[in-house]
């Protein structure tokens, strides 16, 4: 037993060391492998795995900079390739450079870079194997732009191009002449360019023949068209419009030859042809007098007889009309060549206005006053004055539909010199200043207050900036601080005044100016439908005293001249609130909150004049 202990004792050290010898040969072994891969890596870094060729060109060992040099300089196919585009007997020989075929070297030679470098160390080093082993070619990066394309066909197809040429009858003298049709032809561009791009990805040289579109012309019975033709021929054509300026008008026998075509008719008898005039030439002068022609419906405008309780109208109604083009050339055609009638009348459409001077009062719901509004513009100028009337003029007759919302800034329109406005006093961009048409704040107020007390819900509605007396005012020139509040300005078209008439009722508005008495009365017709209307003011609130006056020197006036500018006003807060019943139930309850700014008087004055009681920290 001790024997054999000692064999065994004698015998593991060996194993072990064969063992140990083998496994540090492996990790040697693996450690020079590991190393031999890294030390390719370090070799090949910025550089292409050796291999790697694009079109036959080796890339292997260069850098990228030098593979697109190289790529550059001997990818000979862009200039030296042929594309043949033929059109019949007709070819155009073109490279595909000129085909608008560009390479990118840089592309190309980042592609052939990335060969080998993908995946862990071991998947590297295997594809940088294969590819050396076994060489690894990809193709080039080209860009083909379809533009320059575009244009080369587009040039081939100048060529070829021919319109399509309808047979036409014609004069030679008084002879009636047929003139021959022709095929039309046409390049289709986009189809050809993709047969181009189809054989230029393929890096070939080869043939495209050109996409061609034709279109033929009709074939038409050439006796019986000569026929046609000389009725049509046979004396002027003319047209005729009831109440047109220009009516009738005429085309000479010249002018119906020059114009004379073979037209395409599609009706209920399926497609046939016949001789005419060209529609176009119809078309095209139709189209020049139709504005003309146009009259856009228009309703009537009324005021009502309290007397009588009866629409009277004070504006005619106009029935609308718009000439049918495509019914008035029918009309021409059938008739110079079906009837041989050479005077046709022009087809309109008739647009009917809802309003028309027969309309009853009782049928639209217009029975009685229902509200009369009038606010007062004492000291008003004459140009304020004037334009109060030519802004409540707008007004006077119209009628509100049921359940329309009405804009003022609609109805006004533009509020310019040539619509018979005057300058006057406005406020704009934060001061008061001369502008067209001070004074329409007077009257879009007292629309403003008709519209609250009648009791229609206000949709829209603006204060001014500041505190103006005139909206203030009450008979014999006072103020009453209760219409605090209760004003509305209108700048067209950015700011504007909406009502809704809620009622199943039309609403009729008058309005009257009355300079003498400086005053504008505003009226409501309808039905009442027994509504109330009941409101209450906090009255001026939170007063902030206005500025001390500005003062500003202005060079154009004279030494010891002052002018004011711009008066003070205080400004303040106002909440007016307002209850609408109907046999006892409330509709509306609504409150209208306004801040008016303090506003500061200015005054200009000539250079070395002395301004009185002006404060050290006063503008000049």
């Amino acid at each position: 037993m001790t024997s054999i202990t000692y064999q065994q004792k004698k015998t593991l050290p060996v194993l072990e060391q064969i063992l140990i010898a083998i496994f540090a040969g492996c990790i040697i072994g693996t450690g020079l492998l590991i190393a031999f891969g890294l030390g390719i890596q370090v070799w090949l870094a910025g550089r292409i795995t050796p291999g790697v060729s694009v079109s036959g060109i080796d890339m292997g060992g260069m850098t990228p900079q030098e593979a697109a040099l190289i790529l550059n300089d001997q990818v000979s196919y862009l200039e030296e390739g042929r594309i043949l585009l033929r059109d019949g007997e007709q070819t155009w020989l073109l490279t595909p450079a000129q085909l608008g075929m560009y390479m990118d070297p840089e592309s190309t030679a980042a592609h052939a870079f990335e060969i080998g470098r993908d995946g862990n160390l071991i998947a590297r080093l295997n594809e940088q194997w294969m590819a050396w082993r076994y060489g690894q070619s990809i193709s080039p990066s080209f860009i083909f732009d379809q533009r320059v394309a575009y244009m080369q066909v587009k040039q081939v197809g100048s060529l070829i191009d021919k319109p399509v040429i309808e047979a036409e009858l014609g004069l030679n003298g008084a002879e009636v002449v047929v003139r021959s049709g022709q095929i039309g032809r046409t390049v289709n561009i986009d189809a050809t360019i993709e047969k181009i791009a189809l054989l230029l990805h393929q890096m070939q040289d080869g043939m495209v023949e050109l996409v061609i579109e034709e279109t033929p012309p009709y074939i038409l019975d050439v006796e019986e068209q000569a026929t046609l033709a000389k009725k049509i021929l046979s004396q002027p054509l003319v047209l005729t419009a009831e109440n047109a300026e220009g009516s009738p008008w005429e085309f000479d026998i010249n002018t119906l030859a020059t114009n004379l075509r073979i037209e395409r008719i599609i009706d209920g008898d399926g497609n046939r042809y016949q001789v005419g005039i060209n529609s176009d030439f119809l078309n095209n002068f139709l189209n020049q007098i139709s504005p003309s022609l146009k009259l856009d419906p228009k309703d009537a405008h009324y005021i009502f007889n309290d007397e009588t309780r009866e629409l009277e109208v004070i504006e005619s109604a106009i029935i609308g009309r718009e000439l049918n083009l495509d019914a008035t050339i029918k009309a021409i055609q059938q008739q110079i060549v079906t009837d041989n009638s050479h005077e046709v009348a022009l087809v309109f459409d008739i647009n009917k206005p809802f309003l028309t001077n027969d309309v009853k009062g009782a049928d639209l719901g217009i029975t009685e006053l229902v509200h009369e509004e009038v606010s007062y513009f004492y000291g008003s100028s004459s140009d304020r004055v004037h334009n109060i009337v030519v802004a409540s003029s707008k007004f006077h007759g119209i009628m509100v539909p049921p359940g329309a919302t009405f804009s003022m800034a609609e109805a006004l329109g533009d509020i310019t010199l040539e619509n018979g406005y005057a300058e006057a006093l406005i406020i704009a961009g934060g001061q008061t200043i001369q502008g067209v048409g001070g004074g329409v704040c007077q009257v879009s107020t007292t629309l403003f207050r008709a519209a609250f007390f009648s009791g229609f819900p206000i949709v829209e509605r603006y204060p001014h900036a500041y505190r103006v007396s005139y909206y203030e005012k009450v008979a014999g020139n006072r103020i009453d601080q209760r219409l605090a509040g209760l004003d509305a300005t209108v700048f067209v078209p950015i700011v504007d005044f909406k009502f809704t008439n809620d009622t199943s009722n039309w609403l009729l508005m008058e309005t009257y100016v009355n300079p003498t008495y400086s005053s504008i009365v505003w009226k409501f017709y309808s039905t009442s439908d027994g509504r109330q209307v009941n409101w209450s003011t906090t009255g001026v609130t939170n007063v902030i005293e206005a500025p001390e006056p500005k003062y500003t020197e202005n060079p154009d006036l004279k030494e010891g001249q002052i002018k004011q500018i711009d008066w003070a006003a205080d400004g303040a807060d106002v909440t007016v609130s307002r209850t609408v019943t109907r046999n006892g139930e409330v509709i509306i309850a609504d409150t209208i909150f306004t801040r008016y700014r303090p506003w500061q008087a200015v005054f200009e004055y000539g250079p070395g004049t002395e301004i009185p009681n002006q404060s050290e920290d006063s503008e000049e």
